[in-house]
């Protein structure tokens, strides 16, 4: 079994309890019930000519194990905020990941404090409308559909549920199937991700062959391998509108110096 299998079946297996049905009415009522959150989508389309960085709270992955573990992430939030970040990526997986709901809650919490407040990816391994609702909740402005890892079923049911909760989708890609499906259902935001989440190896090239194919008008995004200017420019030239980063910001001594570096790369 292949990482992505092993993840996607616990997944399905953690929220298995929780499953009920969730229909768009619910969510459409739920959203109109709740402030508006900040997009996502614009985020990522900065007017500066500068590359939109989704900073990403980490505190370990399969791939490199831990990571920061202790971090606090209403604590790393405000990092990412005062570095200059667009947006950020919130793991809320902790058997793999380190990551709760809770830290998503917390985070768009401390946004409401303290202002301009930055839209929040759910980032998880979604299977089921209940987590878009749980995402909804918890102050997120987007959810991500990994392509790979769901059915045209699911991605239709899940892009369907993101819509009537008034979230952002981002689709996930990392080969030319993915895209031509992620492209048949609409997606507005596709981001690659360089990492082959099977087999956790990463390429840059990946971006590079995949976002000069995106149709005109969708959001790309560059994820995982950037770690420097080096590889936010050769993301930038393949087309990218922003990169994903985790690792290099959980790590970096200085987040601000390296984000303003990837940024105008």
């Amino acid at each position: 079994m292949d990482k992505l299998t092993e993840i996607m079946a616990w997944k399905r297996q953690e929220i298995a309890a929780q499953i009920r049905d969730v229909s768009l009415k619910e969510l459409s009522e739920l959203n109109s019930s709740l402030p508006v959150p900040p997009s996502f989508a614009t985020a990522l389309r900065r007017d500066d000519g500068q590359l939109a960085v989704i900073a990403e709270i980490k505190r370990r992955s399969p791939s490199v194990g831990a990571i920061a573990s202790k971090a606090s992430a209403p604590e790393q939030a405000l990092k990412y905020q005062a570095a200059g970040a667009s947006a950020l990526s919130v793991l809320t997986d902790y058997k793999f990941f380190g990551g709760e709901l809770n830290d998503l809650r917390e985070v768009t919490a401390q946004f409401r404090k303290s202002s301009p407040a930055l839209p929040c990816l759910r980032k998880d391994f979604m299977v089921h409308p209940i987590q878009v609702l749980e995402a909804r909740e918890s102050g997120a402005s987007a959810i991500l559909i990994i392509v790979r890892a769901l059915d045209d079923e699911e991605i239709s049911t899940l892009f369907a549920a993101a819509y009537a909760a008034g979230l952002d989708a981002l689709f996930e890609i990392h080969n030319e199937a993915d895209l031509a499906r992620a492209v048949t259902h609409g997606a507005k935001i596709i981001g690659v991700n360089n990492r082959d989440l099977a087999v956790f190896t990463t390429d840059l090239a990946i971006s590079e062959h995949l976002i000069p194919q995106f149709p005109d008008g969708v959001i790309a995004v560059s994820e995982s391998g950037i770690f420097c200017a080096t590889e936010a420019s050769r993301a930038r030239a393949s087309g990218a509108n922003a990169v994903l980063v985790g690792e290099a910001l959980m790590k970096a001594p200085d987040t601000g110096a390296l984000l303003y570096e990837i940024a105008t790369a």
